[in-house]
């Protein structure tokens, strides 16, 4: 009988395991999010369009304060628009991290911690859950 008990435990050990590995989202891609989001004006290569669009590679501003860069995309800027309603804190940082990690960048990660102590800073709302999503 203890075996058969055994064999039960597991097999609700591993239910529960994979219940919970379903309902866990997704981590955030920042190169799947770049491409979707910003490689059509900054290029797939990060090197932008003179005159329209500047280069992400070797950016001062891309590789310098994450607060700053995050504003950014926040925000937006000049022709840029915001990502504040369609990409979320994890969603930011992780597009914000694959940018200062690619084309020869060389700059520490961002987290969503610090994305969204920007977003309160700037007193903008959480954005609505819409992964690989944008409104614009």
């Amino acid at each position: 009988m203890k075996p058969m008990l055994n064999q039960w435990a597991l097999a609700a050990w591993l239910c529960a395991g994979a219940a919970l590995a379903q309902t866990a989202p997704a981590p955030a891609d920042g190169k799947t999010l770049f491409a979707k989001n910003c490689a059509a004006c900054h290029q797939a290569d990060g090197r932008g369009i003179p005159g329209a669009f500047p280069a992400l590679a070797g950016s001062p501003l891309a590789i310098g304060a994450p607060a700053e860069a995050a504003e950014v995309l926040l925000k937006g800027r000049g022709g840029m628009p915001d990502f504040s309603g369609s990409l979320d804190d994890a969603d930011i940082a992780a597009v914000l991290s694959y940018v200062r990690a690619s084309w020869g960048n060389r700059a520490a990660p961002v987290t969503d911690t610090e994305v969204g102590a920007q977003r309160l800073s700037l007193q903008l709302p959480p954005a609505s859950r819409n992964r690989f999503g944008n409104k614009h």
